[in-house]
């Protein structure tokens, strides 16, 4: 700031007092303000608290018939016709093929006739039998004719069982010509055309049959799940559904969700040596068809319900460079401090936490990437949007091709770029400060 003569003149100070007035006006001029006050961010927590969890698993599968019969040729002819409309329903004990039925009708005749023969014989020698038991009692034959007549009765009636037999069979094969479905289903393809000669000796398949409701869903599960599943139900960490009874949900090729729930009806007990899993099998109802024969689903099991486990949002948990799940809570000073956890799977848009937090414990949800562990922070109420539709989380991980175990490594992986990011961003925004 300039003083100059006229100014100390207009307030009656000359000489020495004027260059005393000039020195404390450049004091105030080049004075500075001092730092303002340290400012305390604001974090949005929630409140963790133990609840009842259902423990599921999410698990690749495909579909197969409730029964599958392959309806083969059990006679040998040419095709007359067939009598059925290929991928139509078909009921049990239809007939769906004719094969030329002369040469079964003939043998059937012949079995007949040798039949009539055998018994017109027996009267015959069972009278004469009688005749000699009288005479043998006199002694007007032998004993040796009396027993030729008896041995003779008992290879005539031998005879009427024999042709009793081939009659019979004649028939059997006589009823193979009208080949009838075994069971109520779909039939496929027709493998045979009216004209083509059927053997049952190559046994030759015609068509196949699959009844698809119910239908059955085979899912795999790697051992490790399996048992870490059991260690946890023996430490009593998780209530096992029954093996009989969990419910199961699909999820179809194009995420979308199948409207009829299932069960599991058992889990195998041989380990497949290749992929190291078991596989386990459910039981859906199928009444439109929807599910076919061969489709890949996800399947969604409930393996049983973790009374003790605490839910937290996946905005609220990062992963350290190693894949360690750690959440920030804010403590009893208000100051932030990081906890590593142990989570088992998600729910939705939540992590599963098993281990890590307790009852009352205030997780940062919001706010996570402007703050630090040992700072002071103000935790308001987290305002956070309404959780997502999973079917719409289930279709994206299904068009991606994700399945249930790879969809955990795959929030793991994203886990760990987003601590990653975060611990990027918090020393970014560390040193501009």
């Amino acid at each position: 700031m300039h003083v100059d003569r006229v100014t100390a003149r207009f307030f009656g100070v000359t000489g020495t007092a004027a260059a005393v007035l000039a020195v404390f006006a450049l004091s105030a001029c080049s004075k500075k303000e001092g730092p303002p006050p340290p400012h305390t961010p604001e974090v949005g927590v929630i409140t963790v608290q133990p609840q009842p969890v259902e423990v599921t698993a999410d698990l690749p599968g495909r579909t197969n018939a409730y029964l599958v019969a392959q309806v083969r040729a059990r006679v040998d002819g040419i095709v007359l016709r067939r009598e059925f409309t290929e991928g139509a329903e078909v009921k049990a004990g239809q007939r769906l093929y004719k094969i030329d039925p002369a040469p079964y009708q003939a043998s059937l005749d012949s079995a007949k006739a040798t039949l009539a023969r055998a018994q017109a014989n027996v009267v015959s020698v069972k009278a004469q039998a009688e005749r000699y038991k009288v005479l043998v009692a006199q002694n007007a034959v032998s004993k040796q004719d009396y027993d030729n007549a008896i041995a003779s009765q008992g290879q005539a009636e031998a005879d009427v069982g024999s042709g009793k037999a081939a009659v019979q069979t004649a028939a059997i094969n006589l009823g193979y010509t009208d080949v009838v479905s075994p069971i109520t289903g779909i039939v496929g393809i027709s493998q045979v055309t009216p004209g083509a000669y059927v053997q049952a000796s190559q046994a030759t398949l015609m068509a196949t049959i699959q009844q698809l409701d119910p239908i059955y869903v085979d899912v795999v599960e790697s051992t490790t799940d399996l048992l870490r599943l059991r260690r946890a139900v023996a430490a009593g960490q998780v209530e096992a559904a029954n093996s009989h009874s969990a419910r199961v949900n699909l999820t179809l090729e194009d995420g979308t969700k199948y409207a009829q729930p299932g069960k599991l009806e058992f889990s195998d007990v041989t380990v497949d040596q290749t992929t190291g899993t078991v596989t386990l099998r459910a039981l859906f109802p199928n009444p439109n068809h929807t599910l076919l024969p061969g489709m890949f689903v996800h399947a969604k099991l409930a393996q049983g319900v973790n009374a003790k486990a605490m839910l937290v949002p996946e905005v609220g948990i990062t992963h350290t460079p190693k894949g360690d799940p750690v959440a920030l809570i804010v403590d009893g000073d208000g100051k932030v401090a990081p906890r590593p956890l142990k989570v088992a799977g998600t729910q939705g848009q939540n992590w599963i936490v098993e281990s890590g937090l307790n009852p009352g414990d205030k997780v940062i949800v919001q706010g996570t990437l402007k703050v630090q562990p040992g700072m002071t922070v103000k935790a308001v109420e987290a305002q956070l949007p309404p959780p997502a539709d999973a079917g719409e989380e289930a279709a994206a991980a299904s068009a991606a091709g994700v399945t249930g175990t790879d969809q955990n490594v795959s929030h793991n992986a994203g886990g760990a770029s987003s601590a990653a990011a975060a611990s990027t961003s918090s020393a970014s925004s560390a040193q501009a400060q």
